[in-house]
């Protein structure tokens, strides 16, 4: 009797078949906050990939010119009058209003501070953009879905809405508000066809934590705090919110999506992993 040649040496990994999803959002509406970078630009290429129409809000342009699902309107989500504006230009445009995701947001690296020496002027930019933006959007958008019967809302908080450290005085507590804003908002529309949820990214490796890196201890600690032994790709947000924000999430609302690399699940008290050797 002959060993297969698919068997491996005892001991040895397996490339075993991981799985994928492919979602199909063929003429859905799509607005995406804070769209043209980061978190928000995976956002964006992944539901312009699932021949979504999407329309980015954002302060700065779209990178992707040559991508004609994906519409720009140049957009301050501190401002009411913008976020009204996004709102009517995609309906205007698209007649309808299928997904919001608000994402845009701001941590400066001058708001690491403690609360007394939090500078005004960054606290009131946190609060306008991580929150109000949140808010002004939501007012808008929902109106259209209440019309329509149906919509998405989904609000990108963050792992420091569930757990703090020293120096974040402000951040967290606004993405703690994030995550009660959709509780909220899915309990007062889930009779109108509405479903509104958040999603809490660990580290991503975006233009806004590779801004406070060193702040948050170099990539490799901060890669180490997390159970699966790196930070986090937009795309792997930009997966979740694609999920969520289909049929196939049709009984979820009103809760909280963690996708941190187990770091939520990490207590203070455990042994640290050993860090792995620099080459």
């Amino acid at each position: 009797m002959t060993k297969s040649n698919s068997q491996q040496p005892t001991g040895q990994k397996q490339s075993r078949p991981q799985g994928t999803v492919r979602y199909d959002h063929s003429g859905r509406v799509v607005l995406v906050t804070g769209g043209s970078n980061g978190i928000g630009l995976s956002i964006c290429r992944g539901f312009s990939s699932a021949q979504a129409h999407v329309v980015c809000a954002d302060i700065t342009a779209y990178p992707d010119s040559e991508d004609h699902n994906v519409v720009f309107i140049q957009t301050d989500v501190s401002s009411e009058v913008d976020c009204k504006r996004a709102v009517q230009a995609a309906t205007e445009r698209f007649g309808a209003l299928d997904v919001l995701v608000n994402n845009a947001a701001i941590q400066p690296a001058s708001s690491y501070v403690r609360v007394e020496d939090l500078l005004m002027d960054d606290y009131q930019r946190m609060l306008a953009i991580n929150f109000s933006g949140y808010t002004f959007m939501a007012k808008h958008a929902l109106r259209v879905m209440r019309d329509q019967q149906s919509g998405v809302v989904v609000n990108i908080a963050s792992g420091q809405a569930h757990r703090t450290t020293r120096g974040v005085p402000v951040y967290g507590p606004i993405k703690a508000a994030n995550i009660l804003q959709a509780m909220q908002w899915g309990v007062e529309y889930a009779r109108d066809g509405i479903r509104v949820v958040s999603v809490s990214p660990g580290a991503i490796d975006t233009p806004l934590v590779r801004a406070t890196l060193e702040a948050q201890g170099g990539e490799r600690e901060l890669s180490n705090r997390h159970p699966i032994g790196r930070i986090g790709k937009p795309e792997e947000i930009a997966s979740a919110v694609l999920w969520l924000s289909s049929q196939d999430a049709s009984f979820i609302t009103g809760t909280d999506l963690a996708v941190d690399g187990g770091l939520g699940a990490f207590g203070a008290f455990a042994d640290p992993y050993t860090l792995p050797n620099e080459d």
